[in-house]
């Protein structure tokens, strides 16, 4: 190399460093008068109260997603589930929550083009413009607003979106307890606890109305629950509660506690709509010479049942009525002796009210055999069936019952 060209490639080297260090002082300084303009305009910011917004990327191309994505995938926030703590407060039932066959309108007022109405599917989804599927089930409306919205932010900045529950899905409950006929049963959109319990024939006599326990399952597994008591209004002359039920609903009526049935007037619940609303009353009649029943709406008393009876005077000894009913706490039949003649006279001491499945004992010494075989030949009754099967035996015992032996000669069949 001649010595020409070595002097052209050293200037051309000092040259290329003298431009590099140059770049760096200017990118250098540019970084620090861009920071310091950024605390100025943060302190600026900060006088006057207002927040300085950054820019945002918005792509000029969005992605169109595959129909399959979901918002239960891990990519979006999950929605937070009620507060276990939190099982028994009357909000919780206060509100609705999403279900299959549900039929909700998704209304996104500035992007007409992702408006829809759709129906919850079996799944529990239903499908939106650009996100996809979307899980609703077990959501509260103002859940599923937050989960749609949070599905569409990834295309549009800052959606406003509204959920409308356009139509319910059909009500099915279970009823179990002290109601006439406990199951399964649907019920209308919206149907009340007490439409419930009605639908279920009404509360038994033994049932105790003070603390209706109504139990809710939601999508996460946990259960929230809430005592009603009913009992409370009726005695104070109030509306009932209006406690309206959802799909899959459990409601359990208990029945009255060892010790608590003088403080509950079961009188006044027989004349409620939430009772049963007839009850079923077994005569035996020596006059008639057989076993019957009589159905007699509930709050029945005494007389009333005298009155359909209607038993023939001459025959039947009405100073001598027996009145025998199955006591739960004691497990055993309790008789009562009643002066019919002086119920119907207006004695309201012997004007008892009746409950259901009570027994009426009217004739000679049929009282004296009944209580004679009660107390002898049997054994303590476990339940009111046991009670209502030792006297439908009897009818194979009319007989010997109805004859004129006496009570010890009774049938000990």
């Amino acid at each position: 190399m001649s010595q020409d060209s070595a002097t052209q490639l050293r200037q051309l080297k000092a040259f290329s460093l003298a431009s590099l260090h140059a770049t760096a002082y200017m990118l250098t300084g540019t970084v620090v008068l861009w920071a310091s303009a950024a605390r100025s305009d943060d302190a600026i910011a900060q006088k006057s109260g207002t927040t300085r917004e950054l820019p945002v990327f918005i792509p000029t191309t969005p992605i169109i997603p595959d129909q399959t994505s979901d918002l239960n995938s891990p990519q979006f926030p999950a929605i937070a589930p009620p507060d276990p703590t939190d099982a028994t407060s009357p909000n919780q039932f206060k509100r609705y929550r999403l279900g299959v066959g549900d039929a909700v309108s998704v209304v996104v007022p500035r992007f007409p083009d992702l408006t829809v109405q759709a129906a919850i599917d079996i799944e529990g989804n239903i499908v939106l413009p650009l996100v996809g599927r979307v899980s609703l089930v077990g959501l509260t409306l103002e859940e599923a607003q937050q989960r749609i919205r949070v599905g569409l932010n990834r295309y549009v900045i800052n959606p406003e979106v509204t959920v409308v529950l356009l139509s319910q899905r059909a009500t099915q409950v279970t009823i179990i307890g002290e109601v006439t006929k406990p199951g399964f049963y649907p019920l209308p959109p919206n149907s009340q606890l007490t439409a419930a319990l009605f639908t279920a024939g009404g509360s038994t006599s033994n049932a105790d109305l003070r603390s209706v326990l109504v139990r809710r399952n939601l999508a996460n597994g946990s259960t929230i629950e809430q005592k009603v008591d009913l009992f409370t209004p009726l005695q104070n002359g109030q509306g009932l509660p209006d406690l309206r039920l959802q799909d899959g609903d459990a409601i359990v009526v208990p029945a009255l506690e060892v010790g608590t049935s003088q403080e509950y007037n079961r009188a006044l619940v027989s004349r409620s709509s939430v009772a049963q609303q007839q009850i079923t009353i077994r005569v035996l009649s020596y006059a008639s010479g057989g076993i019957g029943s009589l159905n007699l709406p509930n709050g029945s008393s005494f007389v009333d049942a005298l009155t359909a009876i209607a038993p023939n005077t001459d025959a039947a000894n009405l100073r001598k009525v027996g009145l025998i009913r199955f006591d739960p706490e004691r497990g055993k039949a309790v008789t009562q002796q009643l002066d019919g003649k002086s119920a119907l006279m207006g004695d309201v001491s012997q004007n008892v009210p009746l409950q259901n499945n009570d027994v009426i004992v009217v004739g000679r010494s049929l009282v004296g055999k009944i209580t004679y075989a009660l107390n002898t030949f049997t054994q303590p009754f476990r339940d009111v069936l046991g009670f209502l099967l030792f006297f439908d035996s009897l009818r194979n015992s009319a007989t010997d019952l109805f004859g004129p032996t006496s009570g010890n000669n009774f049938n000990q069949r």
